[in-house]
């Protein structure tokens, strides 16, 4: 299931509306196919995993991070169809999927075609990959990142607006790979105009993975947006208008305005924060006003999921606690 969930991690932010799954076919102890969602949604990761093992499936496990579909598409099969098919012995499932037309339809196709079904094995593992499917399926809405880089006293630029670079070379890179993990990419409107910024992903062999450009933004920009004709960024109003946006990973990358009105619709499922071993004292602040009038509200929010360092500098990476309202 590890690699499987590796997989499905290939292809997040880039197959809304469907979810990034990751499968792996295993006959005999040894793996037979591979595959994952692929760009724009399909073939579905078991249709690929199957394909490429062909008839080495029969009598094999198929290890897949979400329930197989179960609904005929105009784009494709269903999964649970393709599985039984294929004559497969076993088929192990991370998580159910939330899809009222296949939620517990497609487990229930497998075990009514006498294929033998483990279901929950790294549920939760496989619920954070796919996170901006599953947050649109409950909520409607895409999962959100809010990422931050500051110094050690919470600052992203000097007063006079620099900000390049508060961090490292890797920090940055890191912060590239997460840029290519989403759909989307918001910026507010001073961000915008005063940093032009690209929001592309410049890393080797992932430059083809350009998420789409969002201002937040309560009137038009006088900048003149970089790339405008390959890449027309999108203008919306207030942070509830993600919702309309045909994504579902949504990375907010600046600035302190933009963090905070996010924050204050709490629209905010996971912050990642990068700090550089500096101190600025006097610059301009990572988050303003947020409405936040009782300290006693603020804990509980949040949790860490993971901390490494990224050579001078550490990431943090926090996510929405269980009990927090979403």
């Amino acid at each position: 299931m590890g690699a499987a969930l590796a997989l499905g991690e290939r292809s997040r932010g880039r197959t809304t509306p469907n979810p990034n799954v990751g499968c792996v076919i295993v006959h005999d102890g040894r793996v037979v196919g591979r595959g994952w969602t692929q760009p724009g949604g399909r073939p579905h990761a078991e249709a690929m995993a199957l394909a490429a093992a062909g008839g080495a499936a029969r009598g094999a496990t198929a290890y897949t991070t979400l329930e197989p579909c179960a609904h005929v598409s105009a784009r494709g099969p269903a999964c649970s169809d393709l599985l039984i098919a294929a004559g497969v012995a076993r088929v192990v499932v991370a998580l159910g999927d939330p899809d009222p037309r296949t939620d517990r339809f497609g487990l229930a196709r497998l075990r009514d075609a006498g294929i033998a079904v483990s279901h929950g094995v790294r549920a939760d593992d496989a619920a954070r990959g796919m996170a901006g499917f599953l947050t649109r399926q409950r909520l409607a809405r895409p999962a959100v990142t809010l990422k931050l880089a500051t110094s050690l006293d919470g600052c992203i630029a000097l007063a006079d607006g620099t900000s390049r670079w508060i961090t490292g070379a890797q920090a940055r890179a890191h912060a590239h790979l997460e840029r290519s993990r989403h759909d989307a990419i918001l910026v507010g409107r001073a961000t915008w105009d005063v940093d032009a910024p690209t929001l592309d992903v410049r890393l080797p062999g992932l430059e083809d993975r350009a998420p789409m450009r969002v201002i937040l933004s309560a009137r038009p920009s006088a900048a003149a947006p970089p790339d405008e004709e390959a890449r027309p960024p999108i203008r919306i109003t207030g942070p509830e208008q993600i919702a309309a946006l045909p994504a579902d990973h949504v990375l907010i990358e600046g600035g302190a305005a933009a963090a905070a009105a996010f924050l204050r619709a709490d629209l905010v499922d996971r912050l990642l924060l990068y700090r550089a071993p500096i101190l600025i004292g006097g610059g301009n602040p990572a988050i303003r006003d947020i409405g936040l009038d009782d300290l006693g509200t603020a804990h509980g929010r949040w949790r860490l999921h993971d901390a490494r360092q990224l050579g001078t500098d550490r990431v943090e990476v926090y996510e929405r606690s269980p009990c927090s309202p979403a």
